[in-house]
């Protein structure tokens, strides 16, 4: 009897020595987004380059590095001579990219998102960026694919009047 409770205790213990491992993994919770990055099912936007063409529909981004940040055109097409077209420059901290198009006395300012795939402006833009736009047209909301990591098709890009809005 003494050797089937000796074999019990140790079956025991080594059940328990198994659950404390697993208490070990659950008491340290993660997010969805970042056990897809662990796991490579979602691009880290934090690793990848925020450098290309992006698009949408008839609606364009580029990015093209420009010494320590970045040149950024973009232009929405709503058909009908119902434009937004602007150029101007960027800074990125993670997915915080920080967008100056036009003059700086114009005033277009805001910070987008970048979540290593696509580029998404704010749902509101300030006044200052209609400005770049006709009629009753707006950059709020814009959200924008990757195209192309090429800079140089990036650096190419032109709005439909034929103004480059990345290239020097």
């Amino acid at each position: 009897m003494s050797v089937r409770w000796a074999t019990a205790v140790l079956l025991l213990l080594a059940a328990c020595s198994g659950g404390k491992q697993a208490a070990q993994n659950a008491a340290q919770p993660q997010d969805l987004e970042s056990a897809a990055i662990e796991r490579g099912m979602v691009r880290d936007p934090d690793d990848s380059s925020v450098a290309g063409l992006y698009a949408r529909d008839t609606d364009r981004v580029c990015v093209v590095k420009d010494g320590q940040g970045y040149r950024m055109g973009a232009f929405v097409d709503y058909g009908d001579g119902i434009t937004c077209s602007g150029s101007g420059t960027m800074t990125r901290l993670g997915e915080t990219l920080h967008v100056e198009l036009g003059k700086p006395e114009d005033g277009c300012s805001f910070d987008a998102r970048f979540d290593g795939d696509k580029i998404y402006f704010p749902g509101n833009v300030p006044d200052g960026c209609a400005k770049l736009c006709s009629r009753r047209s707006s950059y709020a909301g814009l959200e924008v694919t990757l195209l192309s990591e090429s800079e140089a098709e990036a650096g190419a890009m032109r709005d439909p009047s034929g103004r480059m809005l990345c290239g020097k």
